[in-house]
């Protein structure tokens, strides 16, 4: 199984910018052209939140038409910027799914479960599960003990050192954690919010942030550093399910140089080394 993840895409209606800088409707063309031409092409694609910037409705429509040419289903969640109602309506097939109070749902179609996990709270930054999702998630946990699951959602559970971020993750990340200690199938959880990079542990499980195919937020490591944001490569995550392990690659988005070979006809290194 090949699951493509996206996070962070901040659509917004046409002819505005993200801060003045970013077309963020322009990446999303580009990550969604670069899905279609990979080989093989991924089985679908999680969007673990913040597909768009103020939540309305000719922004959801406008996600909808910019990866509507993905031949593979798409599965999103809410992020901070995005709203519970707001998704529902504009996703009517993902909300006929929810459970748990909130935008909660499982996609059991694959060899890998998928446990999507909305982590939005009304008008704030910051993320919150609460007690109906958390046993929600208890719960269809443990109705399949034996199947590998992935677990996503928008606010990372852990800290990653970039200050004006580590602010707005998960505020009941140990209770998650407590439920993920019960459940030794899941194979990781996967998150978005910090538009870069992050590789770390979670409940004794590898846990990563995948970056946003848009503008990245700076790599400043100083506690007192304003938020910025970089415009470095954008890129995506690919995770990669066989033989019951799970393999994430970070996947750059765009046309780059190569592939060059290593070895010539004569099977013999290019460079002439014996």
């Amino acid at each position: 199984m090949l699951l493509a993840q996206l996070t962070d895409t901040h659509i917004r209606t046409p002819g505005t910018l993200a801060y003045g800088v970013v077309d963020t409707a322009v990446f999303l063309e580009r990550a969604v052209a670069h899905l279609c031409a990979r080989t093989p092409r991924p089985d679908a694609v999680i969007v673990t939140g913040d597909l768009t910037d103020f939540d309305r409705p000719e922004e959801y429509a406008r996600f909808k038409a910019l990866t509507a040419g993905l031949p593979m289903p798409l599965f999103p969640i809410p992020g901070n910027h995005d709203g519970t109602q707001g998704l529902a309506e504009a996703f009517p097939h993902i909300a006929a799914r929810a459970q748990g109070g909130k935008l909660n749902y499982v996609i059991d179609a694959f060899d890998l479960r998928l446990v999507m996990l909305d982590s939005s709270v009304p008008g704030a930054p910051h993320g919150l599960l609460g007690g109906p999702t958390l046993a929600w998630l208890d719960a269809t946990l443990a109705a399949a003990p034996d199947r590998p699951a992935l677990v996503a959602l928008h606010h990372p559970p852990f800290l990653t050192g970039i200050r004006h971020m580590d602010v707005q993750n998960l505020q009941d990340a140990a209770a998650l954690e407590a439920v993920l200690a019960r459940h030794p199938q899941v194979r990781a959880l996967v998150c978005g919010h910090v538009h870069r990079t992050v590789l770390t542990s979670f409940a004794g499980r590898p846990a990563s942030i995948c970056p946003s195919p848009a503008h990245a937020v700076s790599l400043d490591l100083d506690p007192a550093a304003p938020p910025a944001f970089h415009m470095e490569p954008p890129g995506l995550h690919l995770h990669r399910f066989a033989d019951g392990r799970l393999a994430t690659h970070l996947d750059f988005i765009g046309s780059y140089d190569g592939p060059h070979p290593f070895f010539g006809p004569d099977n013999r290194l290019i460079d002439g080394t014996p």
